[in-house]
Formats: structure tokens, C-alpha cells, sequence
């Protein structure tokens, strides 16, 4: 599964991370970020809508 993290657009909130802790985390600037051996499953999908700003994406 590819996932993706727009930077630019991202804006700390952290719902991806509590959305799916086994993927997402938050950089040391309150931005998310993916963790070093991310466990992709179900949440993904559930992190993808949580994102108030939509800067999450993941597929194939």
C-alpha cells in the first residue's frame, strides 16, 4: 500500500496518527509523518478521512 503525506498541506492536527498509531506519527514540527515500519491495515483508510485538510492519500 502506498501512502502519501502532502507537507505543504498538512496542518498538525493528528487524527491520522490517532486514527492509525501503527502507521502515522508526528515530526518533531507537529506534522505528520509515517513511521519507520508502518503495519498498513483497515485504520488507513480511516486516517484518509480524518484528515480535516486532506493531506492523506493511499492506494495501491
Amino acid at each position: 500500500m502506498r501512502i502519501d503525506i502532502d507537507k505543504d498541506v498538512c496542518i498538525g492536527a493528528g487524527q491520522c496518527a490517532l486514527a492509525a498509531p501503527r502507521v502515522f506519527t508526528q515530526d518533531e514540527d507537529g506534522l505528520s509523518e509515517l513511521l519507520p515500519d508502518p503495519e498498513p491495515g483497515p485504520m488507513v483508510a480511516e486516517a484518509v478521512r480524518a484528515c480535516p485538510v486532506g493531506a492523506i492519500r493511499a492506494g495501491a
